[in-house]
């Protein structure tokens, strides 16, 4: 501390400028920081938190390995398609301050060990704005990515268009978006990561168009700057407009990283997107150990048979082990991605992907909370159409990368607001049976708890489904069915008794393939045995899956409902 006061006088007395140069001021808070510092905290302010823009090699050195960056098409030439009067002069000014071609940066690196194509957009060059030859070195990347069947990564930040080249900026959208389309087409993984500030004509294309759209704290998002909405409105924008949390929160960005862990975060996606053959690719030919401990063998042969309707209560307990414990129980290197990409991300529907033993995976789970807050802002696990349109793009997401997809289910139903009617609910749960009985890839699906009615069917459409033995999966409420059939309610416990929505009522009725024991309640306790039996049966069900092609899948799953 006291150095860095020191550091304080000496810029402020101006001895000379060295020690100027030792100094920056951090555009947020404006406290004065000592630049080596700031460096060693990837360019993050240690006063407030606040981001500083990255210049291109600095970039490079944070994601890159060391001297594996190797630039592609920096002979590309500048023109004035215009004749926008001292635009080749802006051209040279901007080349000789930063040292850079042009505004976006492309080439071949690593990271990890993991070939990439990367590209960096600079904002000290005119802003970043899009011009002509920025879309060619883009285009250019992605199209050789698709030679070399490479994924892609692109650091995105731009103040949108460049005004100098009018339409031929216009065009880059289209150009850039193109290439991706045939870069996803080619079944390639392509990642943008949006910095500040990511707006304009480059939100509008390739900054938005990833398999997984990564963002950095605080950054500005958005079609539209704030200061053309607020001049367009006439109305002061609220705090936090179009931030990376606010894009978040509405479904169009799938994680905010830090910078301090963006490096990783990238390999782990890279390692999770290796192209692979089959669906048995595990790391170890050990296999899990499944055999309960003695404690629940104790446990199972102490609980006692329980009622249709004593299963209904047991399932709407709070304290049930949630698709989030199983998740994290079973596999490794869980990331989370959020979001619909129309509208919004519903807390209700978790999902992302991960490895079971190593073999990359798409997983999928209703969260319903544990508390009274926690179930509150998960909507006590009743999807909203968000919730489903999230999982089917996770799904398709998963049937572009050949990736099996393994749901937890566990909901009362659909939720039935107004809201939810209003963002076409039904249509959201007819777009997830229509689609997931086409999928290409295996689907397992786990009933855990309740499994509500469509509500529940709209993540169930898998090869095979397993419900564990305390589970139930129903048309609808009991208290419902009793109100619409006898119009009374109260007879709830008789109507459970009569529906056969148990598992072993399920089970002779080959609506599921497999009973999961719960070894004497599914707690915490049970969590780890419960887990590991899940687990070894998973790895059964994938590798009977590696001997079937995709459309042979497709067609076990179109028969197997066909037969109801």
């Amino acid at each position: 501390m006291a150095s860095l006061l020191k550091r304080k006088k000496f810029i402020t007395v101006k001895e000379n400028e060295k020690e100027a140069a030792d100094v920056i001021v951090c555009p947020a808070c404006k406290k004065e920081l000592v630049k080596s510092e700031v460096v060693a905290n990837k360019y993050v302010c240690y006063a407030c938190g606040s981001y500083f823009r990255v210049r291109t090699g600095n970039r490079i050195k944070m994601v890159a390995d060391p001297k594996s960056f190797a630039p592609w098409f920096d002979e590309m030439e500048s023109k004035n398609p215009l004749h926008f009067g001292g635009y080749e002069e802006k051209i040279a000014a901007a080349q000789e301050k930063t040292g850079l071609h042009e505004a976006v940066t492309v080439g071949e690196a690593k990271i990890y060990g993991e070939p990439v194509v990367l590209g960096i957009c600079d904002a000290r060059f005119l802003m970043s704005s899009m011009g002509h030859v920025v879309g060619e070195k883009i285009a250019a990347a992605v199209e050789l990515a698709t030679k070399k069947r490479l994924p892609v990564i692109l650091f995105c930040c731009s103040g949108g268009a460049r005004m100098q080249e009018g339409i031929i900026s216009l065009m880059q959208m289209a150009k850039t978006s193109a290439a991706l389309k045939r870069h996803s087409d080619a079944g390639l993984l392509y990642i943008p990561v949006l910095t500040d500030p990511t707006t304009g004509g480059v939100t509008a294309s390739f900054a938005m168009l990833g398999d997984i759209i990564l963002a950095e704290p605080g950054a500005l998002i958005g079609f539209a700057g704030p200061r053309v909405i607020e001049q367009t409105i006439g109305q002061k924008l609220p705090e936090g407009f179009q931030r990376a949390e606010f894009q978040l929160e509405h479904g169009f960005v799938d994680a905010i990283v830090e910078r301090k862990d963006l490096k990783k975060t990238l390999y782990k996606i890279l390692k999770l997107h290796r192209q692979r053959d089959g669906y048995a690719n595990f790391d170890s030919e050990a296999e899990p150990k499944f055999v309960p401990s003695e404690l629940m063998r104790e446990r199972s042969a102490k609980s006692r048979l329980m009622s249709a309707w004593e299963k209904v209560k047991a399932v709407r307990d709070v304290r049930r082990l949630a698709s989030v414990d199983y998740i994290n129980e079973i596999f490794d290197d869980f990331m989370e991605l959020h979001g619909d990409r129309l509208y919004r991300d519903d807390p209700a529907v978790v999902g992302g992907i991960a490895a079971l033993d190593g073999q990359p995976v798409t997983v999928i789970g209703v969260h319903k909370g544990r508390d009274l807050k926690d179930c509150m802002r998960h909507n006590y696990g009743m999807p909203s159409p968000e919730g489903y349109r999230k999982a089917l793009r996770l799904m398709k997401e998963a049937e572009k990368f050949n990736r099996p997809v393994i749901c937890f289910v566990n909901t009362s139903g659909a939720f039935c607001g107004m809201e939810a009617e209003e963002g076409g609910q039904g249509e959201a749960i007819a777009r997830n049976l229509y689609e997931m009985s086409g999928l290409t890839v295996p689907v397992l699906c786990l009933m855990i708890g309740e499994g509500g009615s469509g509500g529940a069917l709209a993540l169930a459409v898998g090869n095979e489904v397993w419900m564990m033995e305390n589970a139930t999966y129903s048309i609808l409420s009991p208290e419902g069915f009793a109100s619409i059939l006898w119009k009374d309610g109260k007879r709830a416990k008789e109507a459970a008794e009569v529906m056969k929505i148990t598992a072993q009522d399920l089970y002779h009725l080959n609506v599921i393939e497999k009973i999961i024991p719960e070894y004497g309640g599914a707690d915490s306790d049970a969590l780890h045995d419960i887990s590991m039996f899940m687990k070894f049966h998973m790895r059964r069900f994938l590798e009977k899956c590696s001997t079937m092609d995709r459309k042979e899948l497709a067609k076990a799953r179109y028969e197997r409902f066909r037969r109801f």
